[in-house]
């Protein structure tokens, strides 16, 4: 949040310019190296320090291209890993598209120069990836921060999943997209040989995910750690938690409610203020419950409506439309 409003102030800028754009030469090992040596006043030593860091930077490059090639041929499964276990995997894929991510680099710099940072949208992809394998990283890091938590395991998967899946998607349009068609065949080769192998979150594992957040587990206590939780009128987080917390109480009931009167048609409203009071009615519930989920119902509505504002809320009156406009509206209609 800090990057994204002490820099140009707007995020669309900041996606398309600052994330790769200024950082592609101070981050590079060799190009401002390379930079440097040429406007040495010393010729002599900026030739050899530009030689140096030009070789320097060509086996880089035809490193990384061949660690690209091959990781993406094996999908990194030789590749070394720090840990062992779960999150194995995914340190192997960090590694994998970071090296296909410094070849694309290297190739584009070479090849578009200065115009890179005119063709924002290819920056852009690039700042994506980048991104996408450093919030992965995080996503690692947090979790053995957090002592490798075994229930944590599906959020993490859901979250490295989703930030690789994006990296391989921007990579791909970086290469659609690439001007130089011939170099864009040769990059596609190096970095998706096997195609785009690398695979979105399922639904299944989205659906424990939701569990995970939505129930009281000790999961989502660990992950709303830091979040103003303290339940005031005005603070929709605070009220979120108390409408979650009052589900999982309710829950007993309103299953009573959707088996003994929904199912048997006693109940037949399809709105829960009906359901509760068709309930009522007929014994299933008592007063007691009753108001409970009248007020559980009323929370979870207060949450989900949307702002209104009438007209003196917004300092505007209600002007009348013209009699040529309702008259225009109606014969298109």
């Amino acid at each position: 949040m800090p990057v994204a409003i002490t820099v140009e102030g707007a995020n669309l800028l900041t996606r398309n310019l600052i994330i790769f754009g200024q950082g592609a030469i101070r981050c590079h090992p060799f190009v401002l190296r390379e930079m440097n040596a040429a406007r040495n006043p010393d010729r002599a030593a900026g030739v050899d320090e530009f030689d140096r860091a030009l070789f320097g930077h060509i086996g880089f490059t035809i490193s990384n291209a061949v660690r690209s090639f091959i990781m993406a041929l094996t999908h990194a499964r030789f590749t070394r890993a720090p840990v062992r276990g779960a999150t194995a995997r995914y340190y192997q894929h960090i590694v994998r598209f970071s090296a296909s991510f410094a070849f694309a680099v290297d190739v584009s710099m070479l090849t578009l120069g200065g115009y890179l940072k005119k063709k924002e949208g290819l920056s852009a992809r690039l700042g994506d990836v980048l991104s996408c394998l450093y919030l992965a990283s995080m996503v690692l890091k947090h979790h053995e921060n957090q002592g490798r938590r075994e229930e944590d395991l599906p959020i993490l998967e859901w979250a490295c999943r989703n930030l690789l899946y994006h990296a391989q998607e921007q990579l791909h349009g970086l290469l659609r997209n690439f001007p130089n068609r011939l170099l864009a065949g040769v990059m596609r080769v190096l970095i998706f040989p096997r195609g785009r192998t690398y695979s979105a979150p399922g639904d299944r594992l989205g659906r424990t995910v939701a569990g995970l957040v939505t129930s009281p587990t000790e999961v989502r206590e660990r992950l709303c750690q830091f979040i103003y939780r303290t339940l005031e009128p005005c603070n929709p987080l605070g009220l979120l938690q108390e409408a979650l917390q009052l589900a999982v109480q309710l829950e007993p009931l309103e299953k009573r409610i959707r088996v003994e009167g929904v199912k048997t048609g006693k109940v037949t409203a399809l709105d829960l203020p009906g359901r509760i009071q068709q309930a009522l009615s007929v014994g299933l519930i008592s007063e007691t419950e009753a108001a409970a989920l009248r007020d559980y119902d009323r929370k979870v509505m207060d949450l989900i409506n949307v702002d209104d504002f009438d007209t003196s809320e917004l300092g505007t009156q209600a002007q009348p439309a013209p009699d040529s406009l309702v008259r225009a509206s109606a014969h298109v209609a």
